[in-house]
């Protein structure tokens, strides 16, 4: 039997009984079940669990380096207050996409002006296809820390498996993948504790807020913000909401329309446990890389493999190899959703057919889009492009891209025509402003101090 949904004013549509889902099965969580409560919990874990521990991309985690190497424990306060905002901004695109059946892109085109939606996803392919040929280059240098084997001779090979993995690799194996992978972040919690940090020193950093203002710190909060509230964030996880509503079998439209009570606390619960697991990750790096560089007074970190390689005869042997580990896992991670989130953003802009459910020949405008990102951003490696600069500057040129975008997530999610009866409570509002005056604000500072 059908469940039904009261949604807008006076509409109801209706929601199919679904089989049990594809995917990372994260719908089956809210279907009545025998499952135990832990089994319920895994079943959880999903779209949210995969968009905040792609956050933890070697991007985010270069930037969070050079946080604690330059500005030792004064920066571990961004860890707690990056959350909420984080948390915030991801549950209103989960939500726009459970609600609305579309990716965040398919509703700025049904709503917003086209020219808008093209310039924005322009902005977006940029920065993803840079940010995704430094995270290629960031995963052949942690395989060469481990394995002694020329970094230029993996850079190909990393792209194209990526890429076969994509095409060839059904929705279901490649989410499952995923969901996976993120437990190699762990490899930053645990080498954190080879650091031996002053813990008086630790929770003054984390708890009492330093802000210097100069140019260099506020380019790192810019960064920082960009890189943990990150736009292609955004077109993910709004995307992939959909793409599990498919996998569950709602195939259509209207089928997708609407959401339970059930369905968006589970998806609230997935986000928010994702946004912490990056967090924490976050509040790791800048730990280790405090305790140690920063104490040892090397400040000039260029990469995250740097930062590794730097923690050797500081922390060990040990430290460095976990932070390969976990720098090759982030970044086999996030290539394929920084490049499949633009992927998306493109094909629903234009309207093509997309979305990893798809076959290759029935989507080949998605799948080629992801092989020309994927492809562009490889060569990257190859043109003398500093890669730490590229990821750095593209978390800033993030930072400014996102408070736009973040301006029109709060007008969607609080339109009643799009919404229905889910537009946003108070807290949830509030919360999201106050994400878009810090990101906003942070923005402005560094162009007026830029010349200072």
């Amino acid at each position: 039997m059908a469940r039904k949904l009261q949604r807008g004013r006076g509409t109801r549509s209706v929601i199919p009984e679904i089989a049990p889902a594809g995917g990372t099965a994260s719908l089956d969580a809210a279907r009545p079940s025998a499952l135990s409560n832990f089994k319920r919990f895994l079943r959880v874990l999903g779209p949210g669990l995969i968009t905040g521990a792609s956050d933890d991309d070697p991007s985010g985690i270069g930037t969070y380096a050079i946080a604690g190497a330059s500005f030792g424990f004064n920066t571990l306060w961004m860890a707690l207050v990056t959350l909420p905002m984080m948390a915030s901004v991801q549950y209103m695109c989960a939500k726009i996409g459970m609600v609305s059946g579309r990716g965040l892109a398919g509703v700025l085109k049904t709503h917003y002006p086209r020219n808008l939606v093209y310039v924005t996803v322009f902005a977006l392919v940029i920065a993803n296809s840079i940010n995704a040929g430094a995270d290629i280059g960031a995963i052949a240098a942690g395989i060469n820390l481990l394995v002694p084997i020329p970094i230029w001779s993996l850079i190909i090979p990393i792209a194209l498996s990526v890429i076969a993995l994509q095409i060839w690799g059904s929705y279901r194996l490649i989410a499952n993948i995923f969901k996976w992978l993120t437990l190699a972040l762990l490899a930053y919690v645990f080498s954190a504790f080879f650091s031996k940090p002053d813990f008086a020193e630790v929770m003054r950093g984390t708890f009492v807020p330093n802000f210097p203002w100069n140019r260099t710190f506020l380019a790192l909060t810019v960064g920082i913000l960009g890189t943990t509230i990150s736009p292609y964030m955004f077109f993910w996880q709004s995307s992939q909401e959909v793409e599990e509503e498919i996998a569950a079998g709602r195939k259509t439209l209207q089928q997708r329309k609407g959401s339970t009570d059930a369905e968006l606390q589970y998806a609230a619960l997935d986000v928010n446990l994702g946004m912490l697991l990056s967090n924490i990750v976050m509040y790791f790096i800048i730990l280790s890389t405090a305790a140690t560089l920063f104490k040892a007074g090397k400040t000039n970190i260029q990469s995250a493999t740097d930062a590794a390689q730097a923690l050797r005869p500081l922390a060990g042997r040990a430290a460095e190899a976990l932070l390969a580990i976990g720098l090759i896992g982030s970044g086999f991670l996030a290539v394929p959703i920084l490049t499949g989130s633009s992927a998306y953003a493109v094909a629903e802009a234009f309207g093509w057919k997309h979305g990893f459910d798809k076959h290759p020949n029935r989507a080949k405008e998605f799948y080629g889009l992801i092989t020309i990102s994927t492809l562009l951003g490889m060569l990257i490696n190859f043109a003398g492009i500093n890669p730490v600069s590229a990821l750095f500057w593209t978390a800033v040129i993030n930072g400014f891209l996102a408070p736009p975008l973040l301006i029109l997530i709060l007008k969607i999610s609080n339109d009643p025509k799009i919404m229905g009866k889910r537009v946003n409570g108070r807290i949830l509002n509030i919360a999201g402003w106050i994400t878009f005056t810090a990101m906003a604000g942070a923005a402005v500072a560094l162009i007026v101090t830029w010349g200072q």
